[in-house]
């Protein structure tokens, strides 16, 4: 089959490499129909996290069951799926408590850049959709392995309530998908913060209330401006970096939330500020498989839309050209089909 793989900072290639298989009763083969480029993804292209050797990448897909091991009963063949970036056993009693992505049994899944891609702990990973779904609802269904997923977990990680003001520290595909998130959860006033235009204006059709173009410090006043110098009830830092991070935290009121999932690189608290801040902080890899049934319904149902972060769709054979036109910011998220 073809396959991403990448050999170093910025060597993104297509190879034929085997076709997966079941290696163990748990595991299921999915037939990628459409997959994508992850803002993640970008570290090791730009070489912030070391590529020490040629390896398959992605974790965004969406698929037809190919194969199933003996002890998988919840998915079958044929049936459209859509699984979480996470394996998970979805029974152990963190995943009973929603933490899907510190699962007892965590498995990160990988190589989903790909024809075809196994899927561990089939079970408890993969949710099917209860009909093939047309060709205009794969992008927004893709977008639920991770970066709608994401989005959601920010808002609910910084306690969106309905009626509340909440802030998007972040304007790429997680920042936009928590922009849905948190006027679905019922904000009523959402600040996208952002330099882009594309980007700002899909952040008011996804229902942001007013856009911040500033950052670091004037973002901080700009925000404290529109919160009547108090800050936001919730804040979404969807970026990872010490500037975001910091940014986030001010931006924020005391007794309010910051929900951080923006993978952290360099970015550090300092505990006695937070102390004083009495601001609320949680974060880390989303929990998707908690969140998919719910999403999936909103989807199907037409009420989200998160499908429309994809601005550039490629064959799979271009994806050196998705990887190098997010990283250029000429595209906010690459949608490519196997």
């Amino acid at each position: 089959m073809r396959a991403t793989i990448i050999h170093a900072p910025g060597d993104i290639r297509v190879e034929n490499v085997p076709e997966p298989k079941i290696t163990t009763s748990t595991d299921a083969v999915i037939r990628t129909v459409a997959t994508c480029v992850c803002g993640s993804d970008l570290w090791s292209y730009r070489g912030v996290l070391p590529v020490a050797e040629a390896q398959p990448i992605g974790h965004e897909y969406v698929g037809v069951v190919e194969e199933v091991g003996s002890d998988v009963s919840s998915v079958r063949r044929g049936q459209f799926v859509i699984g979480s970036f996470v394996a998970s056993d979805n029974t152990c009693p963190i995943c009973r408590a929603g933490y899907h992505t510190s699962c007892r049994h965590a498995q990160w899944v990988n190589g989903a850049q790909a024809e075809y891609v196994r899927v561990p702990l089939a079970d408890g990973t993969l949710v099917t959709v209860p009909e093939p779904p047309s060709e205009a609802l794969i992008p927004s269904l893709l977008a639920l392995s991770d970066v709608m997923g994401t989005g959601w977990y920010a808002a609910e990680a910084a306690e969106v309530k309905p009626g509340s003001t909440a802030v998007v520290v972040g304007d790429g595909a997680v920042g936009l998908s928590g922009v849905i998130a948190a006027k679905e959860l019922g904000a009523e006033r959402i600040i996208a913060m952002s330099r882009h235009e594309s980007r700002q204006k899909l952040a008011l059709e996804f229902g942001a209330t007013d856009i911040v173009t500033e950052r670091a410090e004037e973002g901080v006043a700009r925000v404290k401006e529109l919160t009547n110098g108090i800050g936001a009830d919730s804040v979404l830092e969807c970026v990872g970096t010490q500037e975001s991070l910091h940014q986030a935290l001010q931006s924020t009121r005391p007794g309010g939330n910051v929900g951080f999932v923006g993978f952290p690189h360099g970015s550090r608290i300092d505990g006695q500020e937070l102390f004083f801040s009495h601001v609320g902080l949680r974060g880390g890899p989303a929990p998707v498989r908690a969140y998919l049934p719910d999403l999936i319904d909103r989807v199907l149902s037409g009420r989200i839309s998160p499908g429309r972060v994809f601005d550039l769709t490629l064959s799979l054979d271009e994806v050196a050209e998705g990887y190098k036109a997010m990283d250029e910011r000429r595209a906010i998220k690459t949608l490519l089909r196997p």
